[in-house]
């Protein structure tokens, strides 16, 4: 039987699984993450000698394509179903996560990398880059639903958010662990680092992100609906502006992850009530979980076929201390004296997940320049996300509902975010 056709047969299987999962989810309590990665290691251990090798070393390139793709899908969709308008004000919470709660993390996880698992500078800070943002695309469980659905719940409104930022903001210190493991003096690596991969290129990302966000506005709401050609059920304008803002951003060398979230914030905030809204996040989500499916099945071959080989002792208590300890230290520490509930605080801290992100992060900057422990540097980013599917995955649905239970409010206008109504 050739490989191909048992590829895109096991390809189809799996993009028609995601059609149930979220209804299978809820029931089960369980998130289909780990479904499929149980699913991906199954598959492997049948078929696993007719099937592309789930290597990210060996598929670098491979490995860093189709992550991204995943990633600025998952980007769009996120900004696009977040009810709550933009304010620095309301957002506060967020940008705590994003600032105070990633750096400390990088920073933490550099200083373990470094005194604990023997790894040098660049490597530690790598790996601290990587495992720092909250995963816009694993952490459904933890965020708001499709937008216009007319409830209000800080947890899963800050990690939504926080799950859309921190994805382009992760990326100067990935740079910057380039920068460190190349050949560049230190002073023109400060130089160009700070000038450079941090301000330049969040300028460029944010400012195009924002600016074609307000023109995808007018070409939809304006310009298009009133003169009636745009057909305003078709969902695929989400993809397409998705991988046009992407595209854009990159070609003048800024982040494209944040341009797509800024973007997308930019046009949802446009007309916050728009019923086309739902039609674009719908679409958005369909192709998102169909790439997913994909790559938790990868991820689950990779299990199986060795990427866990080079993990010690060390590492695996790391791991552990990242997901019950660390990640939800700096996340309380981050939110002091902001306004939440301390179990809300709880909650928002504790739900870092990780995921399809830090895969890219890895594979990205391990394409872009040799560093030293490749391999245990891909078995203790694998691990984390492992436990993080395992822990988060078991524990996401219940806490949720308890949390909404206590915590959600209704809008306080009556006609607030009700779908079909404009502003």
């Amino acid at each position: 039987m050739s490989s191909y056709i048992i590829i895109i047969t096991l390809i189809g299987f799996a993009a028609l699984g995601m059609a149930w999962m979220p209804a299978l989810s809820k029931r089960t309590r369980i998130s289909y993450a780990i479904l499929y990665v149980l699913l991906g290691m199954i598959i492997y251990l049948a078929f696993g000698w007719l099937l592309p090798l789930p290597d990210p070393l060996s598929e670098s390139e491979l490995t860093v394509h189709l992550t991204e793709l995943v990633v600025i899908i998952s980007l769009m969709g996120t900004g696009l179903k977040i009810d709550t308008p933009f304010s620095f004000k309301r957002w506060a919470v967020p940008f705590r996560l994003v600032s105070i709660t990633m750096l400390l993390s990088i920073f933490g996880v550099m200083a373990i990398g470094i005194y604990l698992l023997g790894l040098d500078p660049p490597s530690a800070l790598l790996l601290g880059a990587a495992l720092a943002p909250t995963d816009p695309v694993l952490a459904s469980d933890v965020q708001v639903g499709p937008p216009l659905e007319g409830t209000q719940d800080n947890v899963k409104f800050s990690l939504t958010a926080e799950a859309g930022m921190n994805d382009g903001t992760a990326f100067p210190f990935t740079w910057l662990a380039i920068a460190l493991a190349s050949t560049q003096t230190e002073g023109s690596l400060w130089s160009h680092w700070i000038g450079y991969d941090l301000l330049y290129r969040i300028a460029a990302g944010v400012g195009l992100g924002f600016l074609l966000g307000k023109l995808l506005a007018y070409l939809l709401f304006n310009f298009s609906e009133k003169k009636g050609i745009l057909d305003m059920q078709d969902g695929f304008v989400a993809t397409s502006a998705t991988l046009l803002v992407y595209g854009l951003t990159e070609m003048i060398h800024g982040y494209g992850f944040m341009a797509v979230f800024v973007a997308a914030i930019t046009l949802r905030n446009s007309e916050m009530h728009h019923q086309y809204h739902t039609k674009l996040h719908e679409f958005s989500d369909q192709v998102e979980r169909a790439l997913v499916a994909i790559v938790l099945i990868l991820f689950g071959g990779s299990l199986v076929m060795g990427i866990l080989n080079n993990l010690s002792w060390q590492m695996a208590l790391f791991g552990f201390a990242f997901v019950l300890l660390i990640r939800p230290l700096t996340g309380l520490i981050g939110l002091i004296g902001t306004k939440p509930h301390r179990k809300e605080k709880m909650a928002i801290s504790f739900f870092g997940i990780k995921g399809i992100g830090s895969f890219f992060y890895l594979a990205f900057a391990l394409n872009e320049v040799h560093f030293t422990g490749q391999k245990e540097l891909w078995s203790i980013g694998a691990f984390v996300v492992l436990l993080s599917i395992l822990v988060h995955g078991f524990t996401a649905t219940p806490v949720m509902q308890k949390v909404e239970a206590q915590f959600t409010r209704k809008p306080k206008s009556k006609g607030q975010n009700q779908p079909g109504k404009k502003e």
